[in-house]
């Protein structure tokens, strides 16, 4: 069965256990692709905290969130850690990631994982490209759970953990 969504998803607790389907069901999206996301522009405000270019993928996943974003040559992102897991996919370019005080070096086709609240930050070590990244974390469950997917960030890039 195929419907549309609700304009108000129900919201059930523990005494609508009975309530559960006996199979799942297709809830068709009115949005199932965003063209061109880099073309679409990158989130100023996001971006401009993150100190380098991110560009969100728009499309309706409650579990997932894509991001792609770049780091120009010799740039590091901020030390940060989060809630969500994560997963780098390395579009192009070289670099490393410091994970939890462990280097990582990457290169385009590889993929990174950031576990859950472990300091991290990336680094691109070309004098001349770029790296670019495809991220892939589970922050809207998360989110759609309570609020509970949180970012702690270091004002200064490649710091390291706090004690």
């Amino acid at each position: 069965m195929t419907t549309k969504p609700e304009s108000k998803d129900k919201v059930y607790q523990s005494a609508d256990f009975d309530k559960t389907p006996p199979r799942p069901r297709v809830v068709m999206p009115d949005k199932l692709i965003h063209r061109q996301v880099e073309g679409d522009g990158q989130r100023d405000e996001y971006s401009k905290e993150r100190k380098h270019p991110v560009f969100f993928v728009d499309l309706p996943s409650k579990c997932i969130s894509m991001t792609i974003g770049h780091l120009d040559p010799g740039q590091s992102s901020n030390r940060h850690r989060h809630t969500y897991e994560t997963i780098l996919y390395v579009l192009e370019g070289e670099g490393y990631s410091v994970v939890h005080d462990q280097k990582i070096e990457w290169k385009a086709g590889d993929a990174v994982y950031i576990p859950v609240w472990a300091w991290h930050n990336h680094v691109n070590t070309s004098a001349t490209g770029i790296a670019r990244y495809l991220a892939c974390e589970n922050a809207p469950i998360l989110q759609n759970l309570g609020g509970v997917a949180l970012r702690e960030e270091l004002p200064e890039k490649g710091m390291k953990d706090p004690a």
